[in-house]
């Protein structure tokens, strides 16, 4: 159980408590008070700006438990701080809100709990309670609580007397409320003869144990440190830590061992005239101490184990521990207690279930004989229907038998045309697989004609660059034939290096020119292999024509006009028109293309000459 399911099971009390009507309903003013007061006890700082905007005066009436809930979750539970606030002052607060109202002790002062120890059993009785709302407490943790009392008075617990109050209300069989426990307590039904005193000492000593986590608390003797001298204390042992105090009254604290899980406690001989001792061994020091008695040491010893256990295991509280394994195995009763149940209901439905199939059988039975007799008369009445049925179904049979000879006849017939179909088919796969060569060859001799012209495009480009370069060669020339004429030494020797330049580049354009020749050789081949696969193509479609019209059976192949049979004149006619004028289109792009390539070649040979007279005249001006 965490902290905040704790605090909400005493917020609940004081909240039920200011419900006067019992409507699920406070007013404005009084949770505000209560807020307020909430805030001192559990020391967080006050916030009155969001105490009165929450709870102003309005026309909405009073707040629900579930409408204070969002303000009692953001400003109070979720700034509670563990160990910033005493819990009983807390637990104190709504238990006096919750007992004005609730709480009815004996006015004649016959009580067997005072008020004070009326304030512990409440809050014993919270703990134990289960985590659902209205709290109630089952009848298991009633008993352990009410044994823990009395094994705290050295009495035994009268359980006939408990059962006998829980089985006179039904609804105390699901859960007890703290009202409810409070009065069998005061009733003294299940501590007659106890005196108050004890009782009180009983509850202080459950609730130490239980509510603040006192696993053994007494007398020991222990050895200083510096003095090494032995030392009457008294020691509370806590899961996380042992402490030790002047006195019983626990007034002035003389300090405290840290325990974790790296803590051990062992059985010491006696000696220096000390006896039951042992000693807790930390990781900084080992205190020594001395129990009163074998029985004492033991106890002692085992409850600091525990409390050490407790510490590896990562848990703050024995009995909430326990508390849990114990809700653990009710839960595992109520399991078997239910499949036990079932386990029973299906028992008594099997044995139903037997019963009415036995009597089942008997009418099953019976129906069979009837049946029998009924299968006798209905066995004769087939034989002579299975006389005459079997005269007509040799009649039948002979008839079948003249229609299978006929349907043999025609499935001889059948078969012969689809012999003759499966044929047709594989030839037309031939065929279809040559035109698909073909007509790969054709796109193959397409790519290489694109391949040619790109290449014969990019040899007109460099030709284009070079004729560039010699016009301005030229114009270069023409500047120098100005200064030729102040300069007649130093332009001699430069125009020998441009005639020997100009040379060179008169080289390069007969390697162009070749490189051209070789260009149009290669579109040569590739235009007649273009027109090879064109012509190809005409045959297989013609041969495919011939082909696609089906021969029915017992038709005559009819001779038409070019030689192919089966083959409408009209058709041939069209598809030979389509593919000459396909061809000529192809012929003309073709001289086309050719006719650009030498005017190309015609004007780069007539810049070359127009350029050549200039020059020489340019190198015969100087010897002049």
């Amino acid at each position: 159980m965490d902290l905040r399911a704790e605090l909400l099971k005493s917020i609940w009390y004081a909240f039920t408590a200011l419900d006067v009507e019992k409507s699920g309903k406070v007013s404005k003013s009084q949770l505000k008070v209560l807020s307020h007061n909430l805030y001192t006890v559990l020391h967080i700082p006050h916030d009155p700006v969001a105490l009165e905007e929450h709870f102003r005066d309005d026309d909405d009436g009073p707040v629900s438990s579930q409408g204070y809930m969002p303000y009692l979750n953001k400003y109070i539970l979720d700034k509670v701080e563990e160990g910033a606030f005493v819990k009983e002052d807390f637990d104190e607060l709504c238990w006096t809100l919750t007992a004005k109202k609730n709480y009815k002790p004996d006015r004649n002062g016959n009580s067997v709990v005072s008020h004070k120890d009326a304030f512990k059993l409440w809050c014993l009785f919270n703990f134990l309670s289960e985590d659902k709302y209205p709290l109630v407490m089952v009848p298991d943790e009633v008993e352990y609580l009410l044994k823990k009392v009395c094994t705290s008075m050295n009495v035994e617990l009268n359980c006939c007397e408990l059962d006998d109050y829980l089985s006179q209300d039904p609804q105390h069989q699901n859960g007890m409320t703290v009202w409810q426990f409070l009065d069998l307590v005061n009733s003294g039904k299940l501590l007659r003869g106890i005196e108050r005193e004890a009782v009180s000492m009983a509850v202080e000593e459950v609730y130490q144990e239980v509510i603040e986590d006192m696993l053994k608390q007494g007398y020991l003797w222990k050895k200083g440190q510096l003095r090494r001298n032995w030392s009457e204390r008294w020691f509370t042992l806590k899961p996380s830590a042992l402490s030790y105090y002047m006195s019983e009254e626990r007034k002035e604290k003389k300090g405290s061992i840290a325990l974790d899980k790296h803590c051990c406690v062992e059985v010491l001989p006696d000696r220096e005239g000390k006896r039951c001792m042992f000693c807790v061994k930390t990781s900084s020091r080992t205190y020594e101490m001395s129990a009163s008695d074998t029985k004492q040491r033991q106890e002692w010893t085992l409850a600091i184990q525990t409390a050490i256990r407790l510490q590896a295991e990562g848990k703050k509280s024995l009995h909430k521990d326990l508390k849990q394994k114990r809700r653990e195995q009710r839960e595992q009763r109520e399991r078997r207690k239910a499949a036990k149940e079932e386990e029973m209901q299906r028992l008594k439905q099997l044995q139903e279930e037997k019963e009415r199939k036995l009597q089942e059988l008997e009418l099953l039975k019976e129906a069979q004989r009837q049946a029998e007799l009924l299968l006798q008369e209905e066995e004769q009445r087939r034989r002579l229907q299975h006389e005459e049925m079997q005269r007509t179904l040799e009649v039948q049979l002979k008839e079948a038998e003249q229609a299978r000879a006929s349907m043999q006849a025609e499935m001889v017939l059948k078969e012969a045309e689809a012999e003759r179909q499966r044929k047709r088919i594989v030839e037309l796969e031939e065929m279809q697989a040559r035109l698909q060569e073909a007509l790969h060859q054709e796109v193959k001799a397409r790519q290489d004609e694109e391949s040619v012209r790109y290449a014969q495009a990019r040899l007109l480009a460099e030709e284009e660059e070079k004729l560039k370069e010699l016009m301005k060669l030229k114009e270069e020339q023409e500047e120098y034939i100005i200064q030729t004429q102040r300069e007649k030494q130093v332009l001699k020797q430069e125009m020998e290096n441009k005639s020997k330049y100009l040379e060179e580049a008169q080289k390069q354009l007969e390697e162009v020119r070749e490189n051209r020749q070789r260009v149009d050789q290669d579109v040569m081949a590739a235009q007649r292999k273009l027109r090879q696969a064109s012509t190809n193509v005409k045959h297989w479609n013609v041969q495919m024509n011939r082909l696609m019209h089906p021969i029915g059976p017992g038709e005559k192949r009819t001779t038409t006009c070019g030689g192919f049979p089966s083959i409408p004149p009209v058709l041939l006619t069209r598809r030979e028109s389509s593919l000459k004028l396909g061809q000529r289109l192809e012929d003309k792009n073709y001289d086309l293309e050719r006719e650009d390539s030498k005017k190309n070649v015609n004007n780069g040979e007539t810049r070359r000459l127009s350029l050549s007279p200039d020059m020489d005249t340019t190198a015969t001006e100087p010897s002049d």
